[in-house]
């Protein structure tokens, strides 16, 4: 993952909030001043942290299709219940479909597939290890009311970033010896 050019004083241009544990193994994406609403995007990145790469576009094409939704388990208020919400822990039955943010999100991933690709990784065990949505400047534009008021009419922007890790692969134990066994070996 870039930390930014050693040019630029102060906080690097292309920061990251969390170092990969293993720089080699892992990719990372990353989208600065998304015009996509906040709170969406946050339980859509949360609801496909953790999962493999794979299962989390196939998940995200479905939520598009009406087979799944995403839960929303932060920012509830207003938010209506429905059926495929139950599918998921955790959740009092609240879900959306939020397309936009999951068309962004996609994207994002499929910058990560790009960025394994050229690292020679096997894209089919990339695991989504770290997914983090913070909110971005608030872009400002005005409406009119009444008697001739104006209030103000903004946008909630975010920053978007994930990193993709390989997942080791597990190596077995072998079976555990017993201590006679072991000091006849020993020996």
């Amino acid at each position: 993952c870039p930390q930014g050019s050693l040019l630029t004083p102060g906080m690097p241009k292309n920061s990251y909030s969390k170092k990969p544990a293993n720089e080699t193994t892992s990719v990372c994406a990353k989208g600065s001043h998304l015009r996509v609403h906040f709170k969406n995007t946050r339980e859509t990145a949360m609801a496909v942290k953790g999962m493999t790469l794979r299962k989390a576009q196939k998940y995200l094409a479905d939520v598009v299709d009406h087979k799944n939704c995403i839960p929303f388990r932060r920012f509830t208020g207003g938010v209506g219940r429905n059926t495929h919400s139950k599918m998921h822990k955790k959740t009092v039955g609240q879900g959306r479909y939020p397309v936009k943010s999951i068309e962004i999100i996609q994207n994002l991933l499929k910058n990560a597939e790009a960025n394994a690709e050229q690292k020679q990784l096997n894209i089919d065990d990339l695991v989504i290890v770290h997914a983090q949505v913070n909110q971005a400047p608030k872009m400002r534009r005005r409406t009119y009311r009444a008697h001739g008021r104006i209030n103000p009419f903004m946008a909630n922007p975010c920053h978007i970033e994930f990193i993709l890790s390989e997942k080791s692969t597990a190596v077995k134990k072998p079976a555990a010896a017993s201590t006679e066994e072991v000091k006849a070996l020993v020996d």
